[in-house]
């Protein structure tokens, strides 16, 4: 359906989403035209790792999440391109529209949740000049920092053992304690947009 704009009746459901930029979201048909990284932030951050079950004043945000991803993956590999530490920041901008699902929620619901995932977030590479689909390579590096986020955020904010931790995401991925503080402690939704914004500034070209 790429490239083509549906004609929906007035029975038809409503498949996209008004964003307070102004800016009309298709989720079966994604036009990179229709995405701003303002709605991306302001959606990001006001949406909840974990379903919630986390510890701290607020919810730890997937717009904090990517950041810490993003920061796991320049401790990691210091010298990756700046346009794949963008790729990291934006890994799970998708949720931006439909929420962060976990993970045994997304193995019951299967290849339809995965389709719609995977056309928002090309839509979204296309938008900020990457390629529509990643590397191999670097879709497995992204993975790996990931998981290692995963794990700090399991074992200091979701109430997981160590043990549980590492059988489930992996190894600690090392981060200085001070960027540890930094990046788990929960931060207001207005601090999580803005600090994505500006990490956003500093990575697009």
């Amino acid at each position: 359906m790429t490239g083509r704009r549906r004609v929906a009746s007035d029975t038809s459901p409503r498949v996209w989403q008004r964003m307070l930029s102004g800016r009309r979201l298709d989720l079966m048909d994604p036009s990179p035209l229709d995405i701003e990284i303002a709605d991306i932030a302001h959606g990001l951050a006001r949406v909840a790792r974990w379903n919630g079950q986390t510890c701290g004043a607020h919810i730890f945000s997937v717009a904090q999440h990517t950041l810490l991803v993003e920061a796991v993956m320049r401790e990691q590999r210091p010298r990756v391109d700046a346009r794949f530490r963008l790729a990291a920041l934006l890994h799970d901008a998708p949720e931006y529209v439909i929420g962060d699902m976990i993970s045994p929620f997304k193995a019951v619901l299967g290849g339809d949740y995965k389709a719609v995932e995977k056309r928002l977030l090309s839509a979204i590479h296309i938008r900020f000049g990457l390629p529509a689909t990643l590397p191999d390579e670097m879709t497995q590096q992204i993975k790996e920092a990931d998981r290692g986020a995963a794990y700090l955020e399991a074992t200091q904010l979701a109430g997981f053992s160590q043990a549980e931790a590492k059988r489930l995401f992996g190894s600690d991925p090392g981060l200085p304690p001070s960027t540890q503080e930094d990046y788990l402690t929960p931060w207001t939704a207005a601090r999580a947009e803005k600090r994505l914004l500006a990490r956003f500034a500093a990575l697009c070209p």
